[in-house]
């Protein structure tokens, strides 16, 4: 059995997960981040003192064994009222937290009843507040305030970090870190999904230890008002800012071009394709990475998302490969 640990947040890391659960013989786990602080998931964090349920709720819909039984019924959000914006799968989430202990075991319960495939872990069991420094200086307190700020004050992130005190990673995750055969990270937004999760302290030594392979799954568009005009290398070099040197074996780059016009919505909202240049190819290879480009991108009713299958054949090759000696 091959063990695959993918960490992220957000709507990139669901989407891979539908793909990687559907190869034979692996044991996946998803390590997610739980630095959300807006919309149904903030008020929960605030008014019941719990960690974030969004993110979580969102894979283990993604590996749930019947997507289509419950799916409509958790996803659900209430259009008005006092619950309005509030999801169904939220509260239950936190419903279960509330009855069964804590929040891990929690969404054990909930996997069972979902028969989710793999297991989803919350980076940390402690709340995590996270903050950005802007290059003109401003300190951003909360993960869905930061783009606002961005945008407001037009300049780009410096840096991410947690506010004092921040949160450890749990055992859980540390050991799913440590176990893995290949660990998969991103996709995802980077400054607020993904790079919360190796913030965690630990995180970072567990990943320098672990014997795994690492893949690093690289997002297909730039974010409005957290990756505005960033390069492909300019987003790895921002992961190793928070990663020991070297972490990196594989980077998964989309290499199919969009035709505009499929696109157009979202270049007019300030997003761009990402593709590798020569100079970014040069980067990563100076950075020791192994880059494997191929059409990881998948367009679906005018939405750009992975072509989850696309990538998660090539994230099992790659372990299979490791496994058997042959990286």
């Amino acid at each position: 059995m091959v063990k695959i640990t993918v960490i992220g947040g957000g709507t990139g890391l669901s989407v891979l997960l539908r793909g990687l659960k559907n190869i034979e013989d692996v044991a996946l786990t998803a390590v997610v981040s739980v630095a959300d602080d807006g919309g149904s998931s903030g008020t929960i964090r605030e008014d019941l003192g719990m960690l974030p349920p969004g993110d979580i709720r969102s894979c283990l819909l993604a590996l749930a064994g019947d997507e289509t039984g419950m799916r409509e019924i958790l996803a659900y959000r209430f259009s008005e009222g006092r619950l309005e914006g509030q999801s169904v799968g939220n509260l239950i989430l936190a419903a279960a937290a509330d009855i069964y202990g804590n929040f891990e075991r929690g969404i054990e319960r909930i996997s069972d009843f979902l028969k989710v495939k793999g297991k989803v872990i919350p980076v940390s069991e402690e709340r995590m507040v996270l903050c950005a420094e802007l290059e003109n200086g401003s300190i951003v307190i909360g993960e869905s305030q930061i783009p606002k700020v961005v945008r407001s004050e037009e300049s780009h992130i410096a840096d991410v970090f947690l506010e004092s005190g921040g949160a450890r990673i749990s055992e859980s995750a540390r050991r799913a870190v440590m176990e893995a055969d290949s660990i998969v990270i991103g996709p995802g937004s980077l400054y607020t999904s993904v790079v919360p999760n190796l913030l965690a302290p630990g995180m970072r030594d567990a990943l320098s230890q672990s014997r795994a392979i690492k893949i690093y799954v690289a997002n297909v568009m730039t974010q409005p008002g957290e990756t505005d005009g960033m390069s492909l290398s300019k987003h790895v070099d921002t992961l190793f800012n928070y990663m020991d040197a070297g972490t990196l074996d594989h980077i998964l780059i989309n290499d199919k071009k969009l035709p505009e016009d499929d696109i157009l919505k979202y270049t007019n909202g300030g997003a761009a394709q990402i593709l590798a240049s020569d100079s970014d190819r040069e980067a990563l290879r100076a950075h020791g990475v192994s880059i494997i480009e191929g059409g990881f991108i998948d367009m679906q009713r005018g939405y750009i998302k992975h072509d989850a299958d696309a990538a998660a054949y090539v994230i099992r090759t790659l372990t299979r490969n490791h496994i058997l000696g042959h990286d």
